[in-house]
């Protein structure tokens, strides 16, 4: 799978995909992911690539001519699947929604600036519209990071055990149940004893019960959603 992400300050990625479950996916091969700074398809000598809104108003846009460019560039290159604009009206991000992505083989995600993006963009090149949360962030690029991470780890190959993602929490419309590791005991707090027990069948139906439970206590709105 190939990921790539214009961004108006691409520097901001770079430590982020160096590093844990993404860095992982691209050292096996099975996903690449491609930062493209926006700047360097600025037509201007001062490599500008944001301009007063038309009707007055605060804050400045991301002009169309330079993501135009790059977007146009890459298509050149090879055939995308999405090209998604991360925003906070967007649709609200959602593990299936990260399921359905990871099925992909090429995509492409624009990180807006400033006060966002010519509208143009939005009309007539972008083909999905994503948001992580109803709040507002200084730049698109966490969204866009976010999503990468979110991707790459359901690629087949790429975590060490693959039932790991299957088993997280909202791939079934519940949260995860509680988890616990060694000590047994530690000081006066203990492990439930049926995570001991080794009666698979008891244990299934425990966590099971524990996700309903949590899930309807912390996340209710999940069992209409």
């Amino acid at each position: 799978m190939r990921i790539d992400i214009i961004s108006a300050v691409p520097q901001l990625l770079d430590g982020f995909f160096d590093h844990s479950i993404v860095h992982r996916a691209q050292e096996k091969g099975l996903c690449t992911i491609q930062t493209h700074n926006l700047r360097d398809y600025a037509t201007n000598n001062y490599k500008s690539i944001d301009d007063y809104q038309y009707g007055g108003g605060a804050g400045m846009v991301l002009t169309i001519e330079p993501i135009a460019k790059c977007i146009e560039g890459l298509q050149k290159e090879r055939k995308y699947d999405e090209i998604i604009f991360v925003t906070p009206d967007g649709e609200l991000l959602k593990q299936g929604r990260l399921n359905q992505l990871s099925t992909l083989e090429n995509i492409i995600i624009l990180c807006g600036h400033y006060k966002g993006i010519d509208q143009r963009v939005r009309d007539h090149f972008i083909t999905k519209e994503i948001s992580v949360g109803d709040f507002v962030l200084s730049g698109g690029e966490i969204p866009a990071a976010i999503l990468a991470d979110g991707i790459a780890r359901l690629i087949p190959g790429v975590l060490t055990n693959e039932t790991s993602a299957l088993t997280d929490s909202f791939q079934d419309d519940l949260l995860s149940p509680p988890v616990y590791t060694r000590p047994e005991i530690y000081r006066d707090m203990s492990v439930p004893k049926v995570l001991l027990s080794g009666n698979q069948k008891e244990i299934d139906n425990w966590r099971h019960e524990q996700s309903v439970e949590r899930t309807e206590k912390r996340r209710p709105g999940l069992f209409k959603e």
